[in-house]
């Protein structure tokens, strides 16, 4: 019998997906199947051929298309997520039909004119990753269309995809304008005045995809052990993390975050057993400082721990008084099941989607389950709740908001002296319940135990601003920035920045301050709602205008009549200020 001979061939692979098509068939299946098959016929389908693009697969919530060219395929991705988003504004959230999207360049095999291989599979696990809305592109794509097409590209690393063998260096199209991710460097960052280290993402050596959280969450207790020193300079883990999953050099890394030291390493689990290696170098000669292993059971991963965090301080400051690194170390918890829940929603909690946020909160809840005491973990809970809220994922936003402010006050209670706990409740506090005084405080005393938590100085930033201390708001902002200078949440402090010069009455300030805010995320409501009432109040009507449309979008109960639970503003002037800009932009009463 002949040999069948396999055909294959070179391909860029679009796989396309509806996010939430289940919650959607079960809310009207009728109109969902007519709305998705409306768009297939008026977008997807035109768009497809106009591009030179052949759709290979329709399933009932996604597509499989494929193309001769990689630039083509980029092309009618962003073209299609431009033609859904604009039929989506006419419509409410919950009818919304929302794609992702992954794209891969690689061999494929066909057979019956059907599509299969690694090719294939790596294009549906991108899209997978993307966030609604999003596009994400392998490597090889990002190789042939840079240069040739006109869009921002971030790297996000080397992603672990299920089935795959090798991790997939992955790149994510941005929504903010036309400059590529292969211009200049990032600019260097000037040495601060005292010792200054930034911990890079550990190398996960268990074999394991599904350990890349454990990996994740010691270098964050560890992160957070070194930044209770008051006299290191500790880059907070958001901004050490966009280097997870990429080769860097140390000098370049030493440059772009301003430190001087760099800690790398690895960690290896296995049953009940934990490896983690370290080495420290000097960033300004590539000089190696210290290197070493620690080996242990899992029941003793504290120890582990203040065991790296000691070694550290010490190649850095051997005449440091034991005393210091003492006070540096705190064990969260005593249960290592609730340790474990706490890491893994950690992981999911700076994923920053609506899907991970609530996969989020339920390993916080589990964890606070195993341990009742377990302060860090009721305070994640809280800003998990937070973060909904803010970004609009609550059918309920009184019953949420109540759950947030109970959450909050039991992390205050407990975490006398856990700053992750303290911050994280004084902000919900502040922006949920609108207990400025209060959630100030918690925060404050938060600072006070760790005054290299960036996320509190971003959190200080804010209240501050609220009760009407502009300066002081700025500073705590700018410090925020400085503490994590590629922080992939640093919306959040810029957002603190607009509402501060906002109250300041410095409105084309804010306005600057606020647009940044909004091109990094375009669907938080604190961002938009600053952005239109300083541009009403500096004179840009016309950006006044469509910011309103969109606040209005996110929240059409809005109205002047009930700002007052919108916002937590402190001073009477503030307030009136805020309603002024709003009323200008549009805001009816």
């Amino acid at each position: 019998m002949a040999e069948v001979r396999v055909q294959r061939r070179l391909a860029a692979i679009l796989a396309a997906d509806v996010v939430g098509y289940s919650r959607l068939m079960e809310q009207d299946e009728a109109g969902t199947l007519a709305a998705l098959q409306g768009r297939r016929r008026e977008i997807v389908g035109p768009l497809v051929n106009e591009h030179n693009g052949r759709i290979i697969k329709v399933m009932g919530d996604g597509e499989l298309v494929e193309f001769a060219s990689a630039v083509d395929a980029v092309s009618c991705a962003v073209e299609m997520q431009k033609r859904f988003a604009e039929d989506n504004r006419s419509l409410p959230e919950e009818r919304r039909i929302i794609l992702r999207i992954g794209i891969n360049l690689g061999d494929i095999i066909v057979e019956n004119n059907d599509l299969y291989g690694d090719g294939v599979n790596i294009a549906a696990r991108l899209e997978a990753l993307a966030e609604p809305g999003g596009i994400y592109i392998s490597a090889k794509v990002y190789e042939e269309v840079r240069g040739k097409y006109a869009a921002r590209f971030e790297d996000i690393g080397e992603q672990v995809i299920k089935n795959i063998a090798r991790p997939i260096r992955t790149y994510r199209l941005r929504r903010d304008g036309p400059i590529d991710s292969s211009s200049p460097a990032r600019p260097a960052v000037s040495l601060p005045d005292k010792p200054s280290i930034a911990i890079l993402p550990f190398q996960n050596m268990s074999g394991d995809a599904e350990q890349e959280y454990f990996a994740d969450g010691m270098v964050e207790d560890i992160t957070t052990a070194l930044s209770r020193l008051r006299w290191l300079f500790v880059i907070a883990r958001n901004s050490s993390f966009t280097y997870k999953g990429r080769a860097v050099d140390v000098k370049q890394v030493g440059r772009e975050l301003g430190v001087r030291y760099v800690l790398e390493g690895s960690v290896r689990k296995s049953a009940d057993r934990v490896r983690i290696t370290g080495q420290l170098i000097d960033a300004t000669t590539g000089a190696h400082l210290w290197a070493d292993r620690f080996d242990g059971n899992l029941a003793n991963i504290f120890d582990l721990q203040d065991q790296v965090a000691t070694s550290v301080v010490g190649a850095i400051a051997p005449k440091l008084e034991q005393a210091e690194i003492e006070r540096a170390k705190r064990k969260p918890t005593e249960s290592l099941d609730a340790y474990d829940f706490f890491l893994r929603g950690m992981s999911a909690f700076h994923q920053f989607n609506k899907a991970a946020n609530i996969e989020a909160l339920a390993f916080f809840l589990r964890a606070s389950e195993l341990d009742p005491n377990f302060a860090s973990a009721y305070g994640m809970a809280a800003r998990c709740y937070l973060q909904r809220i803010g970004f609009g994922w609550v059918a309920d936003r009184q019953r949420e908001a109540a759950e947030a402010e109970k959450l909050a006050r039991r992390a205050a209670d407990l975490g006398k002296d856990d700053a992750v706990a303290l911050s994280a409740a004084g902000f919900v506090l502040v922006n949920v319940v609108g207990d400025l005084e209060y959630g100030d405080t918690l925060i404050d005393r938060a600072l006070a135990l760790n005054p290299n938590l960036a996320g509190g100085w971003h959190f200080s930033a804010l209240a501050k601003a609220f009760l009407g201390q502009t300066d002081v708001a700025i500073e705590r902002a700018s410090r925020a920035m400085r503490l994590s200078p590629q922080d992939p949440q640093q919306f959040g402090m810029k957002i603190a920045m607009a509402w501060a010069h906002f109250f300041a009455c410095r409105y084309e300030e804010a306005f600057s301050w606020s647009q940044a805010a909004v091109r990094e995320q375009s669907n938080f409501f604190m961002a938009i709602a600053v952005n239109a009432a300083s541009a009403a109040l500096a004179g840009k009507t016309e950006e006044a205008a469509k910011a309103m449309a969109r606040l209005r979008e996110l929240n059409p109960t809005l109205r002047v009549s009930n700002l007052k639970s919108f916002m937590p503003i402190y001073r009477a002037q503030d307030f009136e200020r805020w309603t002024e800009g709003l009323r200008k932009a549009g805001l009816p009463g």
